[in-house]
This record gives C-alpha cells, sequence and structure tokens, in this order.
C-alpha cells in the first residue's frame, strides 16, 4: 500500500475556524487510491466517522487489519479504484496524522493538548476543501461517508455545492440530537475522569488515560449496534467458564467483548481527539447557519444525493434521515433515498449490506452517466 500523504497547508492563508482562531500552518493527512483522469471528473471524496481514519481500504499501517470500508473500497467493489480516483483524509482535530491537539503548536513547539481550538464540522470540511484546492481538483464526482461522514457530506453539500455532482450521506443527520450528546458527554466525563489524564497534558507526564478512553469507547460501542445484534452474536453466553462466578470479572461474552473493544481503541486512538471530534458532532446543525431552515442549505443546489438509513439505527434513527430528504425536496433538489432493513445497527454502512451496495452501485453508475464519466457504467 502506497504510504499516507500530508499536505502542510495554511502557510500564507490560515484556516479560519468556526470559533475565531486563525489556524496555520496545518497538516492534513491524506490517502489516495487510483488515479485522477484527464479532466479530473472522477475525483471521489470519502469522509470518515468518528474513530475512523483516512485508511478505508487495504491494510492498516497502525493496527495491521484490513481498511474500515474493505467491503465497499477496493478492487471490483464498487469505489473501484480503476475507476474512480478516491481521497481520504483524517479530519482536523483527528490523530492519525492531520492537525489536532497532539500536534505541535508552531508558536510554542510545544503539544497543542487542550490548548488545541475546538474545531467543528464546518472546520472539518474547510480544511478537506483545501485538501482539494492543493491537489488541483476543481469539484468532486462523489462525497460519501457514513456517520459523522455523513455530518461532513452534508456540509460540503451545503457549502460547497458547485463542487459537489453527486453526494452519498449514510446513517446520519442534519443536527446532533440530545440524546447523542448525552452519550457522549458521557464518555468525555469518563476520559476527564482518568487520574492519568492529567488536565489533558498526559503526553508531559508520560501516561495515557487507556481507562477511560476504553471506557468512552465501551459505551460509543454499544451504541453503534442493536439489541437484536448483541442478543444474536451474544445473548446471555458466558466467557470461558460453566457457571457464573459471582464476582466482577467478565462473566459474560459480551462484556468481554466490550472490554476488548476498549483495550484495542486505546492503542490506536488519541484521548485528547475523542473528546474534540466528539465536540464537533455535537455542534453540528447545519440548519443553525441557514435561518433554521434545512432546506435553506440546499437552495438551488445542482448536487444528486442518494440517502440511506438503516432500520435498526437507534443512534441515527431513519427519521432524522427523512428529514434531510423532506429539506431536500423543498428545495427542489434531486434525491433518492432508501431505508435499508437491517438488525446490524448504526455500523451496518460498515458491513456487508447488499441492498445498500445495489442502490449506491445503480446511483453512481446515473450519476457518472450524467456527468459522461466513462469507464464506470
Amino acid at each position: 500500500m502506497e504510504r499516507c500523504r500530508h499536505a502542510v497547508l495554511g502557510v500564507e492563508r490560515p484556516l479560519r475556524l468556526d470559533c475565531g482562531v486563525d489556524l496555520g500552518p496545518y497538516r492534513v493527512a491524506y490517502q489516495t487510491y487510483g488515479t485522477l483522469n484527464a479532466d479530473k471528473s472522477n475525483a471521489v471524496l470519502i469522509c470518515h466517522a468518528l474513530t475512523g481514519d483516512q485508511f478505508p481500504s487495504e491494510q492498516h499501517p497502525v493496527t495491521g487489519k484490513e481498511g474500515w470500508w474493505e467491503k465497499l473500497v477496493g478492487p471490483g467493489r464498487i469505489l473501484d479504484p480503476a475507476r474512480y480516483f478516491i481521497i481520504c483524509s483524517n479530519v482536523l482535530g483527528g490523530c492519525m496524522g492531520s492537525t489536532g491537539p497532539q500536534a505541535a503548536n508552531p508558536a510554542t513547539g510545544e503539544a497543542w493538548n487542550l490548548r488545541f481550538p475546538v474545531v467543528t464540522i464546518a472546520d472539518m470540511v474547510r480544511a478537506q476543501a483545501a485538501l482539494i484546492d492543493h491537489l488541483g481538483i476543481p469539484d468532486l464526482f462523489c462525497v460519501i461517508g457514513g456517520s459523522m461522514g455523513g455530518m461532513q457530506v452534508l456540509e460540503w453539500a451545503a457549502s460547497h455545492a458547485s463542487r459537489v455532482f453527486s453526494a452519498v450521506p449514510i446513517a446520519c443527520a442534519a443536527r446532533h440530537s440530545a440524546q447523542n450528546i448525552a452519550f457522549h458527554e458521557v464518555g468525555r466525563q469518563a476520559i476527564m475522569a482518568d487520574p492519568e489524564w492529567k488536565g489533558g497534558d498526559y503526553r508531559l507526564h508520560q501516561t495515557v488515560p487507556a481507562r477511560g478512553l476504553a471506557v468512552a469507547r465501551m459505551t460509543a460501542h454499544i451504541t453503534y449496534l442493536s439489541e437484536q445484534a448483541l442478543q444474536r452474536k451474544f445473548g446471555r453466553a458466558l466467557q470461558d467458564r460453566n457457571a457464573l462466578g459471582f464476582g466482577f470479572d467478565a462473566d459474560f461474552q459480551v462484556e468481554s467483548y466490550l472490554r476488548h473493544q476498549g483495550s484495542t481503541f486505546v492503542d490506536r486512538f488519541d484521548a485528547n481527539s475523542y473528546l474534540y471530534i466528539t465536540r464537533a458532532m455535537d455542534y453540528f446543525d447545519l440548519a443553525a447557519a441557514h435561518g433554521g431552515v434545512l432546506a435553506n442549505a440546499f437552495k438551488g443546489t445542482p448536487t444528486r444525493f442518494c440517502l440511506f438509513s438503516f432500520t435498526s439505527d437507534w443512534l441515527f434513527p431513519t427519521r432524522e434521515s427523512r428529514e434531510i430528504v423532506h429539506a431536500l425536496n423543498a428545495a427542489a433538489a434531486n434525491v433518492s433515498f432508501v431505508e435499508v432493513e437491517s438488525d446490524k445497527g448504526h455500523d451496518a454502512f460498515l458491513l456487508d449490506e447488499p441492498e445498500m451496495f445495489r442502490t449506491l452501485s445503480g446511483f453512481l453508475k446515473g450519476a457518472a452517466s450524467a456527468r459522461g464519466l466513462k469507464g464506470v457504467a
């Protein structure tokens, strides 16, 4: 696999963040697959979710595991590098090479830690747009992503409509709900309550708030699954024992599974980045910047949309996708919508979902035909 690239941006023109801070220079770490065609019309931007990164396909350089969207991205798959020039960048505030709280503050030479400015989904998209400029791509054939990635897709379509030919927001919402903010706050408090967090300066003390970050991950991971999926996979099966232990070790397989999710997450993710990225999701409210009317965000849009939701997703339920669809209809946008029958919960967008794949394939072929993009249909 090609090594991840880093673009150093904002040297001459800093990025103005929503919080009022001018950030620059800043780095955007990104990965590409495939080749940009002669007229630069086949570029696809993948936007990753909260715990994702710029490696949706092939072996991950840190974990050694397959890419997080391996079922969708790769040779012979729907997003085939033989057809598209695929770009995926680590979000601003992330911990896989893009500027975030773990990066050095150019003014001091020391890690930003909690002195890093709070970023928003719109800030993440502005950094991605600067990267697309840096790559010399005037507009994107498609912007696609699920969960927080879907929020970025919506922001792209609202703020850079002329640069987005087609948009695929999956399992997302136009604003974060009170319930989701509440779950994020539990995770943040778990991290900040860990004595090894040290007010965000744990690197200076050569510590890691591993327990707090693991609990945050465990809590969030429950929201990514459905009750049916948990019951089908684990039920009340015991973990490596034939009887209850009458203690507080992991008696049940589901407990062991969550502990494993927490411990492995600590190995690849930064605690402060978790604080910043969850906060960015909490602040997301697309209608707020358009007079409180979501349809205004898409007024006059030339972008073609295809939205997906999943029947068992209680983190971003179908009704929130329907609100986006209704807003797009009110703006007379070209929009398709599919609610996929699945018992896999929110994580279904990362898994093998034939109905989603069939619909997405048909949508992209239609969009390619409308754009005159050869070699896709």
